[in-house]
């Protein structure tokens, strides 16, 4: 259970990667379609690695890779051609591989010949199943050694693997092919100027006699697989946008592109679509990650964030259980399927050793009752909102001091179980390692953000001494941890307390989380402002998760000098509530750039060396690729900066745009607000919409803060 953050992550996964998703299943492999040993690549199934090996040859040659295009998340066209053994330059055969991901992958395989020969070819795909698990592949550690067995029919072989009492299988259909051990060939003629093709399909469980799956790739008629059809249902529900940068549009597609194939179903309530956390090694559901890519996706389809909410709730702690640290209450960090998951938490599925996936838990359920879902929705969440609360209140802070701190609760455990949950994630200002129990400021932001959530849907439903209960809470939080936190001659927030009660001084990029939710005082923000942009913090590309100044910092390192989109996202909301819109502009664009060095992706981070140095970002080796939280920051970015919010149920939607001038005009069509679908028009700095529902009134400006409504209802008059 080393392996529950990515800092543990295998070596990184070669050049010109290829990764395909779809739901939890996905597919890694080289740029020219092979699927090799030395690399952690596979087809993974259930967090199971299906096929472990897949490689093609012609003539006994590999293939040299030409490009590699990813039409959509779950399909790709892998194009190469055959080496030649000879000393000539070119070779007249082309091979495609047309592959698509879905309950295994189907592959479609056509050899051009550009000659004006005929070629006799042999073509053959070794294909091999080691059915390790997904975290054995990730820590490059394989222990089990399933026995296998291979089982040939003509144009089929069936790997099937026992491993004590569990048995798993791999079906591969190649009709037209001569099966062997461990391998599939065809031999054919290819006339000049023409072509041959044939389709092999890779199925999990089952044997001969199971039914191949609904054709996955296009017919000749241009028929849609499966995934295209959710696909196109996912696409007619979320906003259309036009931009005047092209780029910056190109980017916000690919986002909603990746995060619609990172949605997953809970297998017991199939109409629930929640957030997997991001390819490779993390397509399941996360506490933490699946409610913070949600919470950025609400204008873009606020049923994500309900769909996770009553699947978290549905798995909530109700017992003190220390191999998997579940506490009455607490919401889990990782859920998993597979066995070696459950062997490393004593036989559980579920970890929980997330210490803000709780609070956050009760911030995002207040998002979502803003955006306008059915009361009776948001009603049958409470009783959850406020078993996390009795969370924060009894196990969240086990000293009373008023934090939320964390400790592990089993030497297996996250030693760090807050978003920098690395071992050597949090650190002082000298480099030495901060020691448990650890109470993050980031993650008192979120305590502070859950009291407010919580106190004003109690005011809305008129149980107005809860919501001053809450209030009066939050604002004693306030005020404690701007005298314990603070650090007034180094102008900045400590990242923690640690065991000791001491600041942790090192100068981290998690205060500006603190921004995001209105903890941070007035006469503060202008400090913590300034340190975000310092050249120590701000690389040119994004704001460091460490400054360069500071004794851990390292820019390769995963969270000690990195730069992570969705950190940034969040610090850019944090400006602009603020009020330093240039700097929130200046981060927001540095972001937008370094996506165009991959293809309008951002990846989950980059290392955190300064623009200057390096005219590119560089890329992180281990980076997952798409990445929930990195796949919803443009989308985040965006709407900080167009102030974009709701809050239905006052019948308010709000909206003051100060996008930079360079990302030109914007307009978005089918955006939902309130039941209904809206069109927003930005030209020239001036915006417009069309479409409110009834009832509901556009205003230009910022959607009032919980803090502001909380002190207009007069309920923080108590404390």
């Amino acid at each position: 259970m080393a392996g529950w953050n990515a800092d543990t992550a295998a070596g990184p996964l070669g050049p010109g990667t290829v990764t395909l998703v779809e739901g939890t299943s996905f597919c890694i492999s080289s740029p020219n379609g092979d699927i090799v040993p030395e690399h952690p690549h596979g087809v993974f199934f259930q967090d199971s690695r299906i096929l472990s090996g897949w490689q093609l040859t012609v003539n006994a040659q590999p293939l040299e890779p030409l490009a590699a295009e990813t039409k959509e998340p779950y399909r790709a066209l892998l194009v190469s051609r055959v080496a030649r053994s000879e000393s000539y330059a070119d070779s007249p055969l082309i091979v495609e591989r047309l592959r698509e991901v879905g309950a295994g992958i189907q592959e479609q395989i056509t050899l051009r010949n550009y000659s004006m020969e005929p070629l006799e070819c042999t073509v053959t795909m070794a294909a091999a199943a080691d059915f390790a698990d997904l975290f054995e592949v990730k820590e490059a550690r394989i222990r089990r050694l399933w026995q296998q067995n291979h089982e040939t029919a003509p144009g089929m072989l069936t790997i099937a693997g026992t491993w004590e009492d569990m048995r798993k299988s791999v079906s591969i259909q190649a009709p037209g092919s001569d099966a062997m051990q461990g391998a599939l060939t065809y031999k054919v003629t290819i006339a000049p100027h023409s072509l041959w093709t044939t389709v092999l399909s890779v199925i999990p469980g089952g044997g001969a006699a199971s039914p191949p799956p609904p054709s996955f790739i296009h017919a000749q008629g241009g028929e849609a697989s499966p995934r295209d059809r959710r696909r196109q249902e996912w696409v007619a529900k979320i906003p259309a946008l036009q931009m005047g940068n092209h780029s910056i549009e190109r980017t916000l597609r690919r986002s909603y592109d990746d995060l619609g194939a990172l949605r997953i179903e809970d297998p017991n309530h199939p109409e629930r679509v929640v957030v997997a956390a991001g390819a490779p090694w993390f397509m399941t559901l996360f506490g933490r990650d699946s409610l913070w890519a949600s919470e950025m996706s609400m204008p873009v389809d606020p049923s994500l964030a309900l769909g996770t909410l009553q699947t978290l709730a549905e798995r909530q702690g109700t017992v003190v259980d220390p191999i998997t640290e579940e506490e009455p209450g607490k919401i889990l960090h990782e859920v998993r399927l597979d066995v070696s998951s459950g062997l490393s938490l004593g036989g559980k599925h579920v970890y929980y050793g997330s210490v803000d996936a709780t609070p956050l838990f009760v911030a995002v359920l207040g998002s979502v009752s803003r955006w306008g879902f059915a009361a009776d929705t948001i009603a049958a969440l409470l009783p959850h909102a406020d078993r996390a609360l009795d969370w924060i209140r009894d196990y969240g802070d086990k000293d009373g001091d008023g934090f939320v701190e964390y400790e592990r609760l089993n030497p297996q455990g996250l030693i760090n179980q807050g978003w920098k949950d690395s071992w050597d994630g949090i650190n002082f200002a000298d480099g030495t390692l901060a020691e448990p129990p650890i109470a993050l400021c980031e993650v008192q932001a979120y305590v502070y953000d859950a009291y407010m959530a919580r106190a004003w849907i109690a005011h809305d439903a008129g149980d107005e001494a809860l919501a001053a209960r809450l209030a009066a809470q939050a604002a004693d939080l306030k005020k404690r941890f701007n005298e314990q936190f603070w650090l007034p001659e180094r102008g900045y927030y400590a990242v923690a307390l640690d065991g000791r009660k001491r600041p942790v001084d090192a100068c981290t990029s998690n205060m500006g989380h603190c921004l995001w939710v209105g903890l941070v005082d007035e006469d503060k923000a202008p400090l913590v402002a300034e340190r975000l942009m310092s050249p120590e913090m701000f690389s040119g590309w994004g704001v460091r998760t460490l400054a360069s100044d500071m004794g851990a910092y390292n820019p390769a390192s995963y969270h000690n000098g990195s730069v992570w989109p969705h950190d940034n996202a969040v610090i850019v909301a944090g400006l602009m509530r603020y009020g330093f819109v240039e700097q929130a502009q200046r981060i927001s664009t540095a972001l937008l750039e370094a996506a165009e060095y991959s293809g309008g992706r951002l990846p989950e981070l980059f290392c955190g060396f300064s623009r200057e140095q390096l005219a590119a970002p560089v890329p992180y080796p281990t980076a997952c690729s798409p990445q929930a939280w990195a796949a919803t920051t443009p989308i985040q970015l965006i709407t900080s900066l167009m102030r974009y919010d709701a809050h239905v149920s006052r019948g308010g939607f709000w909206m003051d745009p100060a996008l930079p001038e360079s990302y030109g005009d914007l307009h978005i069509s089918n955006a939902p607000m309130a039941g209904g679908r809206i069109t927003i028009d930005i030209a020239h700095s001036v915006p417009s919409v069309q479409g409110l529902p009834e009832g509901m009134v556009y205003y230009r400006g910022h959607r009032p803060w919980l803090t502001e409504l909380v002190e207009q209802a007069g309920l923080n008059r108590h404390s």
